[in-house]
């Protein structure tokens, strides 16, 4: 098994994907393609101490900057890092992607070059979120910012089948984020989303609001892009700025300096919780095989660990299951228009 990555792609690029796929491989002995330019990635490569066949360099001359626009790579640059490496998993030479790159590039290509599962419209990408008794996964959180109500049922499908495999539950709970709990609240698309998620089949416990993605009460919310996106950024900054208010506060006086030394574990651990390198990036589910997007500002931390979930998620052959429960959905949504 072998995983793509975008090496050109991300902010620290291509430095941090040169010592990701190195640490992944040490670490957790998966194999990588690392996408991009030849000539700067093997000297990178040979300085890291990588002497071996298990990574191995794929050329590709061009490169997607933040200026271009997200179909660049279908229509100009042909031949930059994000395509190339998307051709690798549309050609059976990887896995999965790992692109910390541009995300709308990354999400044309994973849609147009490795191609959308047969009854997915719209691919969404999924985030996992910590709270209260664990972590809630909610979707989309950018790919689609004008979701349609259809599309909802989609997304509940896949969001329920990934979060059995990043939390181990059975039937996991879905929520549809609303303003309100009571059905007759939301928008037009959400009240009508709301009857279309009750007749799924899945676990759906109806409305949820903000306050219900840190208190866990539910495990899996289904929004659209826009809100999603929304929910994610303001999610980031208010860890951020947790972290930096307690780090002032442990700086302030003698006496908190001092518990700070007693607790540190505790706080280790507070910091490890809310640390988006924990999970790596976001899958993008719906595509054929697996399709992983990281922050632009991604640290090789958390470039690796998205390494190490795209082969466990290509190991479980995930694309598959969520193939077969939207044909069964579909399936079984035909044979109740028959009758």
């Amino acid at each position: 098994m072998r995983i793509a990555i975008d090496a050109m792609g991300g902010d620290h690029a291509p430095a941090v994907n040169v010592d990701a796929a190195v640490a992944a491989h040490r670490e957790f002995g998966i194999s990588s393609l690392l996408v991009g330019r030849e000539r700067e990635l093997a000297p990178m490569l040979a300085e890291a101490g990588y002497r071996g066949s298990e990574i191995e360099i794929v050329d590709a001359a061009e490169v997607i900057t933040m200026d271009d626009p997200a179909t660049a790579a279908i229509r100009k640059k042909r031949n930059s890092s994000i395509r190339v490496a998307a051709n690798c998993v549309r050609d059976g030479r990887a896995e999965g992607l790992v692109s910390a790159g541009h995300t709308g590039a990354g999400m044309v290509c994973a849609k147009m070059v490795i191609g959308a599962i047969e009854g997915v419209d719209r691919p969404a990408l999924a985030t996992v979120l910590p709270n209260l008794t664990g972590h809630c996964l909610l979707l989309d959180v950018g790919a689609n910012p004008d979701a349609k109500t259809a599309q909802f049922k989609e997304f509940a499908v896949m969001g329920s089948i990934y979060a059995e495999l990043a939390f181990g539950k059975k039937r996991p709970s879905i929520g549809l984020m609303s303003i309100g709990e009571e059905d007759s609240k939301g928008t037009d698309e959400t009240k009508e989303a709301f009857k279309i998620l009750e007749a799924t089949g899945l676990n759906f416990i109806g409305n949820v609001e903000g306050r219900d993605v840190f208190n866990g009460t539910v495990d899996v919310i289904v929004t659209d892009g826009f809100t999603g996106n929304v929910i994610l950024k303001v999610s980031e900054a208010l860890a951020e700025m947790v972290e930096n208010l307690l780090r002032e506060e442990i700086k302030r006086t003698l006496q908190a300096s001092v518990g700070f030394l007693l607790s540190r574990s505790a706080f280790r651990r507070f910091k490890q919780r809310l640390d988006y390198s924990e999970y790596g990036g976001a899958p993008l589910l719906g595509v054929k095989g697996c399709v992983i997007i990281c922050h632009g500002r991604s640290s090789a931390k958390a470039v690796k660990n998205a390494i190490r979930f795209a082969a466990e998620f290509s190991k479980r052959r995930l694309a598959d299951s969520i193939q077969a429960k939207i044909a069964e959905l579909h399936s079984r949504e035909a044979g109740a228009l028959k009758a």
